[in-house]
């Protein structure tokens, strides 16, 4: 389990690494570097639009992937999934700009950026599955939560490493080259996270269904006719987690630089700090959740998202280093709690012979519910009619989040099969 568990976390850690520093990037420059003719205030939409694509993609990653993590193993397609997003992000740090190519510079970004929707996509369920299935029944929670951990540390990885580059040129040297660094880095990361990865074994729950998953040749088909109610309420249990968090990496990034008057190392290094209060609640949330259920954990996390929501931008708009602070960790907090037990939910939720396509799409869904609309729509919001609106959006969607848990049963003793087998396998005879 230690070995699994170290390597879902670096292999998450990773991909989502590579896919925060792109939103970082598109909320810093590249709207210069790809839209230049569009202006700034169009250009950052332009930039932002792109970041959203991949969302867009994430749900077709979940099938694709989902499709031969079902049929093939969870591992192979893992190491798929790395490869996909670690081979993409180093391309968009060597693509040349509009200026140099024209018009195909964002048409290639966007088709980039659409293969990390893909990877990333196919990333979650399986690193997710790996730890889940092979955890024993009362400790899953505890153990799904180090693939949980990833986004978090790929949160704070990528703020710091923007920090680090910006801090030593000038704003000239970022915006002409320095960007390029964080993405052209990643292919060190994705060297380790190979490594890890081929050094796990497949998973027992998986090896233990060989004979039933011939009868599903399609998992995407499965998924949606057996558990659409699972899928529906599984993606809008969690939908939160994604709007916030996305509202928090992207927008609010902008919000402090442009709007607020921040230094751009004063919102980095305050990112960082957000992200660590993001793993801190992603740990409090998962370990919580074997005690009390992760029904009970998420619901509270969503209903505290909603107090969050009409508070953030009346604390954001004090326009202190303090307040913008605050105004960064309490809905990343708010997403830990709810985000922690979730990498046990949404397996145990689900079927083992279509449970990778079954959680991928439903968290997926989530993803461009939350992660793709919301920045788009409450960056308009804001725009048009101040923070509050985009505050009362974020509290609409912990309200639909909050109905989603509560249409769910309690998952925690729900058995996956390869776990129960073991357990029934190891445990002492009865007299």
């Amino acid at each position: 389990m230690s070995r699994i568990a170290v390597a879902s976390l670096v292999g998450t850690t990773i991909e989502f690494y590579d896919f925060f520093i792109y939103g970082t990037a598109a909320a810093l420059v590249f709207e210069s570097v790809f839209f230049p003719a569009l202006g700034t205030a169009a250009g950052t939409a332009a930039a932002l639009a792109t970041f959203g694509v991949a969302f867009v993609a994430r749900p077709f990653g979940s099938v694709l992937f989902g499709h031969f993590g079902d049929r093939l193993g969870r591992k192979k397609t893992l190491v798929s999934t790395l490869l996909l997003m670690g081979l993409a992000t180093v391309a968009v740090g060597l693509l040349p700009s509009t200026e140099s190519i024209g018009a195909a510079a964002p048409v290639l970004l966007i088709a980039l950026r659409i293969c990390q929707g893909v990877a990333v996509g196919g990333e979650w369920a399986g690193a997710t599955l790996l730890t889940a299935e092979n955890a024993p029944r009362e400790k899953r929670g505890f153990y799904a939560l180090f693939p949980q951990l990833g986004p978090s540390l790929a949160f704070m990885l990528s703020s710091a490493t923007f920090l680090v580059i910006t801090l030593s040129m000038s704003k000239a040297s970022f915006a002409a080259w320095g960007w390029r660094i964080p993405f052209l880095i990643s292919i060190v990361l994705v060297v380790v996270g190979l490594y890890v990865r081929l050094r796990i074994e497949e998973s027992a729950v998986f090896t233990a269904t060989a004979v039933d998953r011939r009868s599903d040749r399609l998992p995407i088909a499965a998924a949606l006719t057996r558990q659409p109610r699972e899928i529906l309420f599984g993606a809008g249990a969690v939908v939160m987690t994604f709007a916030f968090f996305y509202v928090s990496m992207t927008y609010l990034t902008t919000y402090g630089v442009e709007k607020l008057g921040l230094s751009l190392s004063t919102v980095l290094s305050i990112g960082i700090v957000a992200g660590l209060a993001f793993a801190v609640t992603t740990v409090i949330g998962s370990v919580c959740s074997d005690r009390f259920g992760r029904r009970k954990v998420i619901m509270t996390a969503n209903a505290l998202a909603v107090p969050v929501a009409l508070a953030l931008f009346p604390i954001l708009d004090l326009g202190t280093p303090t307040a913008f602070a605050v105004g960064m960790c309490l809905p990343l907090a708010v997403v830990g709690l709810g985000y922690g037990p979730a990498g046990a939910l949404l397996p145990e939720i689900f079927s083992t012979r279509h449970r990778y396509t079954g959680a991928g799409i439903a968290y997926n869904l989530a993803g461009v519910l939350g992660g793709a609309v919301t920045p788009l729509v409450s960056s308009q919001l804001a725009v048009s009619f101040g923070g509050s609106a985009m505050g009362f959006y974020l509290a609409a969607i912990g309200l639909v989040s909050l109905l989603s848990i509560l249409a769910l049963r309690e998952s925690k003793d729900n058995a996956l099969e390869g776990t129960a087998l073991r357990e029934a396998a190891t445990a002492p005879a009865s007299t």
